[in-house]
């Protein structure tokens, strides 16, 4: 028994020596072997590679975009995220990747009488839906008021105008659009400079990849921020960390008034007033200048709802005939030309004007719609152009938009013919000036019309 003790305890010491030694090889002090490391991938350089669109010319267009984007100190892995993916749209390309036919002849605030233009966002549904919108936030609206001075019903306006309140956001990848937009080429310029702007997004963190839904435009949102003035103008309004202008109806809203605000809106000041003119009242003073109020009111106009002028301060405007003289007659503020700054039509900001109104409370106009007389087409504005050009009054370019020098230069031609100068371009008026020129349309470069 005693010799089986001694064994047992030689077999413990040597154990115990084994764990001794074992402790010294890692104990303080002494270095353990560095792991093997693993080989470090060399980063990517040079271009991109994508798989094809199954386009030949968007992928050349792709290949010299994505270099472009590269040499402009862009993320890579940012740059082939957006560009990764893209393919022909039918709205773009059309079928048979033929270039699509689209203009301004496609687009109401063109292409339709105002009141027609206006039957959609003055509808009952409409002024009642964003009635309802103002209600149901109130103090939403007030922290905007405060942080931006724009009145609430311009941003609801807007917000009704853009998507319906949300409702139709558009459902296209922005990216794509984009890059649909600048392969068919006429405004390549245009969407490149948008594509830079959602790689900036995503760079900055603003946006993850997947959100970057649009209608087919490139236009993102509850309001429809294109992707350069998203980065100028966006807003994290309800403080979580993200400017969220496709779900936070909080950032969307605070995003159009902060872009209003800087647009030089100004709060609690009208962006128009109806008014009625006196007998014999010369129509031709409406022609694109501002004059001060005590001027208009000097010459015989008085707000058609009755009482003196109140502007909130405002001394400027210009008078506006959106149906020449037989129509409604406006004396526009600044802050109609805040709301063009969304969308540079008269017809848009009119509509928004007159839809935030109804929305609060004040439905207009007071003055009937003249709808027995016949607007023009786009091509017959074409025509009307070059025929007041071809007699020497300047009305522009042959673009078929009816702006202001074109108006300008029909009320040259009627004020030389003894006739009330409104500038409205009818069949009527065509008649008359197609009857001193039997010029066609020309082909002349786009201007200022």
């Amino acid at each position: 028994m005693a010799q089986i003790a001694l064994r047992r305890s030689h077999i413990i010491a040597a154990a115990a020596m084994t764990a001794l030694v074992a402790s010294c090889a890692h104990s303080p002090g002494q270095a353990s072997p560095p792991p093997i490391a693993a080989p470090v991938p060399a980063p990517e350089t040079g271009a991109i590679t994508y798989a094809s669109s199954g386009h030949a010319e968007m992928d050349i267009w792709r290949a010299a975009f994505s270099e472009k984007a590269l040499a402009a100190g862009h993320d890579r892995d940012v740059v082939k995220s957006v560009l990764t993916g893209i393919s022909p749209l039918e709205l773009w390309l059309g079928s048979s990747f033929q270039p699509a036919q689209t203009g301004i002849a496609d687009q109401a605030e063109f292409a339709k009488p105002i009141w027609d233009y206006l039957r959609v966002p003055m509808s009952n549904s409409r002024i009642s839906t964003g009635a309802s919108r103002l209600a149901e936030n109130p103090a939403l609206f007030d922290s905007l008021e405060a942080a931006y001075g724009v009145d609430r019903e311009a941003i609801v306006a807007i917000w009704g105008m853009e998507t319906s309140f949300g409702a139709v956001k558009g459902n296209f990848d922005a990216p794509n659009v984009l890059s649909n937009m600048a392969v068919e080429g006429r405004r390549k310029s245009l969407a490149e400079r948008e594509l830079l702007s959602l790689i900036k997004i995503l760079e900055q963190g603003d946006a993850e990849r997947d959100d970057l839904i649009a209608g087919w435009a490139g236009a993102m949102g509850h309001t429809q921020f294109m992707p350069s003035t998203f980065i100028a103008y966006a807003e994290d309004f309800d403080g979580d960390g993200k400017k969220d202008v496709w779900e936070s109806e909080a950032d969307a809203l605070a995003s159009t008034a902060n872009y209003l605000a800087n647009s030089g809106y100004t709060l609690n000041q009208p962006w128009g007033i109806e008014v009625l003119a006196r007998t014999g009242f010369d129509f031709g003073l409406a022609d694109g200048n501002e004059r001060r109020i005590e001027t208009w009111a000097t010459e015989g106009l008085v707000p058609a709802r009755g009482g003196t002028f109140e502007t909130g301060g405002a001394n400027y405007a210009e008078l506006w005939l959106p149906a020449g003289a037989e129509g409604p007659k406006y004396l526009l503020f600044n802050n109609f030309k805040a709301f063009k700054t969304y969308n540079n039509a008269d017809s848009y900001a009119f509509a928004v004007g007159l839809s935030g109104d109804a929305m609060g409370g004040q439905s207009g106009p007071i003055a009937s719609w003249p709808t027995h007389l016949t607007p023009l087409t786009v091509s017959e504005i074409k025509i009307l152009q070059a025929a007041l050009n071809a007699q020497g009054f300047d009305a522009g370019g042959v673009d078929g938009i009816p702006g202001r020098k074109t108006k300008g230069a029909l009320q040259g031609f009627q004020k030389s013919k003894g006739l009330v100068a409104d500038g409205y371009p009818t069949k009527q008026a065509l008649t008359l000036v197609t009857g001193e020129s039997n010029v066609g349309v020309a082909s002349s470069p786009s201007g200022t019309n």
